[in-house]
């Protein structure tokens, strides 16, 4: 079973973020970046079914500075690593695009990917990729029920808590949700062997635009307003102020 897994080098939720002097990007100062959790799932997933039926585990990574996320996939178990140094940004299209261009010639069952990443929540390189490369596809998959030479049954989630089970050919795509195992700890004989496997860089460019960022902006910050004083002072302050911001 050959496995592609797409694993994003993504900045951390808990950094501090701040739009940089341009007005239309991320300034990446300060920013703290490691493999997306999402990705991390679905490296997880394909080490956990090459052990089990054999094969290899391709990790790709887009970005100039994605390597030590791909180093890391290669710690946790993955066979050898796909680097494309461009940077895409805000535009899944380009991002997928690359990557349909940087697998053509490679010879693969089933693609990983996770199903959104922890930036932009877009969640839609995959389905993106998915299309262009005319793959049946899953998406939110929770769990991998069964796996053989010509099909995959997984269930998905859905909306109110319910799943679906759904069976794909192989070839397929799929996106997983967090939970769906529990990944592993890199190892110190993982990293070790990380530095011997091979990492390809693939320079491949976009064709063509699909997004233009005219203005980036923080949320403006709203303060909570103490209203202080017996009920009936509150209450009459309460609906002050709801009627000043016509509400009633």
């Amino acid at each position: 079973m050959n496995i592609i897994v797409l694993a994003k080098h993504a900045p951390d939720p808990e950094s501090e973020i701040n739009v940089a002097s341009d007005g239309k990007s991320v300034d990446e100062r300060g920013l703290v970046f490691d493999i997306n959790d999402w990705d991390r799932y679905a490296i997880e997933e394909a080490i956990r079914i090459k052990e089990e039926k054999g094969g290899e585990v391709v990790v790709v990574g887009v970005g100039s500075k994605c390597e030590d996320t791909l180093r890391k996939c290669l710690a946790m178990g993955a066979d050898r690593a796909i680097k494309i140094p461009v940077d895409t940004s805000l535009d899944a299209y380009q991002t997928a695009e690359v990557i349909k261009e940087a697998i053509k010639d490679e010879k693969f069952d089933l693609i990983l990917a996770g199903m959104m990443s922890q930036d932009l929540n877009n969640a839609q390189v995959g389905v993106l990729l998915a299309a262009m490369l005319d793959l049946p596809f899953a998406t939110a998959v929770s769990a991998i029920s069964s796996i053989d030479d010509n099909s995959l049954t997984v269930a998905r989630e859905l909306e109110g808590g319910y799943n679906e089970e759904v069976t794909l050919p192989i070839p397929c795509l799929i996106t997983v949700q967090s939970g769906i195992n529990e990944p592993r700890y890199v190892s110190i004989m993982g990293i070790k062997r990380a530095k011997t496997k091979e990492m390809k860089e693939v320079d491949v460019k976009p064709t063509i635009s699909t997004l233009e960022v005219e203005k980036m902006y923080l949320p403006p910050v709203k303060k909570a307003e103490l209203i202080e004083g017996d009920p009936s002072e509150i209450a009459e302050k309460l609906i002050e102020i709801l009627k000043d911001r016509g509400l009633v």
